[in-house]
């Protein structure tokens, strides 16, 4: 069993009381920025081992009676079909999304804001579309010079153009598909409309990472700079805090480079600023629920050396700059750790090299490896997925848990029927395969049923793994990285 590194329960009544003090703190009413990801944060379960993915909307589960939820998506984005690169949908189609899990949880949802609008044609026909399904459709306009022309920005041909966003209740939780949206211009705009109405409201921002409360160089801040290495986002120390109250706190740099702005803006709305520096702004209790930083830091480790991987793999895929690969490994050296603190590297590679073929290693999480080599019925992740069970529910060796009887047809219906060039069995192939068996045999049925215990383990491939089986390892919990070439020389892979 992995270890545990972060109490969750103390978390979520910790930050729900911390945000509750700051609706108070503005006398009943505080737009509350919502970054990084609302639902599935797998980063921060990642590095906060006992962190739970749901964690943030757990903690909104707490305050459901005074919370509703705006999200904000730029038009810009809608029209260049943006998409999210962890789950592969365009961003007016997360937007859809996120209303549904919300109110599938019972958390209100009170309206959708397009940014940037400029009449685009795509966010014209989403804003339709939105409007048909009974949603609330807001606009806010692009205001030149933004954020730096502060005299523009709170007036009435800056913040006053945009509409206004009816609310209801006393913590709106502003959030979107993805960064680049517009949250806190959008806070920060009913802030004026609030003001210009007489009517008291205050702004915080929700951000898990950095922890301002860790050490600069903490692995798990490093481990935030290298999930971000693509924004140029640094954790550096927080001189505002610093010289308003002599303590030594962590922010990120985008943060500290604005405040001065914020603050401005702030004064220029409320004729004061409520806040004395970027970390006074955050409610973020994560650090107080750290119960074994010697877990945390491994876990977090080990999250930057997956991130080497994947932007190495991004990189040979031509969607990444060699920036974030030398950004990585100077992360990975200002720490004193190479790749070979994950385990199925090695693993993996020796299996490749003695056998000329791909390869794939699991680490389980009680630690125990085992591999997959590529075979004329399986490919190497489907191996390794097998003896990943057959190890997990002490299945010898030995016994096939798919006879090359119920292979052999899938692989026909492959290539002869479905134009497939690779008659071997990808992972959800083998699955299904697995779970036909399962209904006559009693070893298939018993390896079915240690899939759930596969979470947490760690895979290695020495090949870039194709979607379907990036996304099986995924389904399951299975956290995966890959050497960054391909099998085979083809310029098109799917």
């Amino acid at each position: 069993m992995s270890a545990i590194g972060f109490d969750n329960e103390k978390y979520i009544r910790l930050q729900s009381q911390k945000i509750r003090d700051r609706i108070d703190s503005f006398g009943g009413k505080l737009y509350l920025e919502f970054g990084g990801k609302l639902f599935d944060d797998y980063h921060a379960a990642r590095v906060l081992p006992g962190f739970l993915p749901d964690s943030k909307v757990k903690m909104l589960l707490e305050l459901r009676e005074q919370a509703e939820i705006v999200i904000v998506i730029n038009s810009d984005a809608i029209e260049k079909n943006k998409r999210r690169g962890d789950i592969g949908i365009t961003y007016d189609l997360d937007v859809l999304r996120l209303i549904d899990a919300f109110r599938e949880i019972g958390l209100h949802v009170g309206s959708v804001v397009l940014t940037h609008y400029r009449s685009q044609h795509l966010a014209q026909v989403f804003e339709k579309k939105l409007k048909t399904l009974g949603i609330e459709v807001y606009r806010h306009y692009p205001i030149p010079e933004y954020p730096y022309n502060v005299p523009l920005i709170v007036s009435d041909e800056g913040y006053g153009r945009n509409d206004y966003i009816e609310t209801q209740r006393s913590l709106v939780v502003v959030t979107a598909p993805g960064p680049g949206s517009g949250k806190m211009a959008t806070c920060l705009s009913q802030l004026y409309h609030e003001q210009k109405r007489g009517k008291k409201a205050g702004y915080a921002k929700f951000e898990t990472f950095p922890i301002w409360n860790l050490p600069l160089k903490h692995p798990i801040n490093l481990a935030y700079e290298a999930a971000t290495a693509d924004l140029d986002d640094l954790s550096i120390i927080d001189p505002y805090h610093f010289e308003a109250y002599g303590v030594t706190t962590i922010n990120y740099n985008r943060d500290i480079e604005i405040f001065p702005v914020l603050e401005a803006i702030f004064k220029k709305i409320f004729d004061y600023c409520p806040y004395r520096s970027p970390t006074d702004m955050g409610v973020n209790m994560a650090g107080y629920a750290i119960i074994d930083d010697g877990v945390c830091r491994e876990a977090a480790k080990q999250e930057i050396v997956r991130r080497f991987y994947s932007s190495r793999c991004a990189l040979r895929q031509g969607i990444a700059e060699p920036s974030e690969v030398y950004r990585l490994e100077m992360l990975m050296k200002s720490i004193g750790i190479t790749q070979d603190i994950r385990k199925t590297v090695r693993a993996a590679l020796e299996v490749a090299e003695r056998t000329s073929e791909p390869a794939v290693a699991v680490e389980l999480p009680d630690g125990r490896l085992v591999t997959g080599k590529t075979s004329p019925l399986l490919g190497a992740s489907s191996a390794a997925l097998l003896n990943a069970l057959k190890t997990l529910g002490e299945i010898d060796d030995g016994i096939e848990l798919i006879s090359p009887e119920v292979i052999e047809p899938i692989q026909q219906l492959k290539v002869e029927h479905m134009g497939n060039h690779n008659p071997r069995l990808h992972t959800d192939e083998v699955l299904i395969a697995l779970s036909i068996c399962a209904v006559t045999d009693r070893n298939a049925a018993h390896a079915i049923a240690q899939l759930s215990r596969l979470k947490g383990s760690e895979a290695h491939s020495t090949v870039i793994l194709s979607r379907v089986d990036e996304s099986v390892f995924q389904k399951l919990g299975v956290n995966l990285t890959c050497e960054p070439k391909y099998q085979t020389k083809k310029l098109y892979h799917k």
